[in-house]
């Protein structure tokens, strides 16, 4: 709590408690009522509108609070993320249904646990870059996401950028700094288009 205050009497933005306990999110709320709690993310103070596309991709029901920790971090950036559930390989035709919107994004974060192939089928039908995120989820050889986590690591689809097991925070700082990249880019088209005027 005296660290979240601290953050709020400064002007930093936004503002995020992550993995918050149910206990440590009614505290927090109770002393700073202006939060708003996603899973176990808390923001506040957003920051304002950015125009860049990110889509996050669950490859499971399972995934979602990995992948909900990296929603919130996006939107508490501006970002307004697009949301895929339950995508995963074990229902190929769910993740055909979407290229459409992953061929769209400018950044798109996978989140899968089990054998983690969806990084791998998305970064072979996406030019974006891709992060994945392996999570704890599965059974058998799973190995609390380290299946996962090695399997994205030797991701035959080139340049997938692969974060630590359930880290949804880091993946969005990865998807952000890519953003930068992209609105960079976006800026320098933009400046050479007006100078060929």
């Amino acid at each position: 709590v005296d660290i979240i205050a601290e953050l709020l009497a400064s002007e930093v933005r936004p503002v995020l408690l992550s993995r918050a306990t149910p206990d440590q999110i009614a505290k927090v709320l109770t002393a700073h009522p202006d939060g708003v709690a996603h899973g176990a993310t808390v923001v506040w103070r957003v920051a304002p509108e950015r125009t860049e596309r990110v889509v996050v991709a669950a490859a499971g029901t399972a995934d979602l609070p990995v992948a909900e920790e990296c929603l919130a971090v996006l939107r508490a950036h501006g970002i307004a993320p697009v949301a895929l559930a339950d995508i995963g390989v074990a229902g190929l035709h769910r993740l055909l249904d979407e290229v459409p919107t992953l061929l769209d994004a400018d950044v798109v974060v996978v989140v899968a646990g089990m054998e983690g192939a969806l990084a791998t089928a998305i970064g072979g039908l996406t030019s974006a870059p891709v992060v994945a995120v392996p999570t704890s989820v599965g059974y058998g050889a799973a190995l609390d996401g380290v299946t996962a986590l090695l399997a994205m690591l030797s991701s035959c689809a080139s340049g997938v950028t692969v974060v630590g097991i359930d880290n949804g925070f880091g993946a969005a700082c990865a998807a952000l700094r890519l953003c930068n990249t992209v609105r960079g880019g976006r800026k320098a088209a933009d400046v050479n288009e007006a100078a060929q005027r």
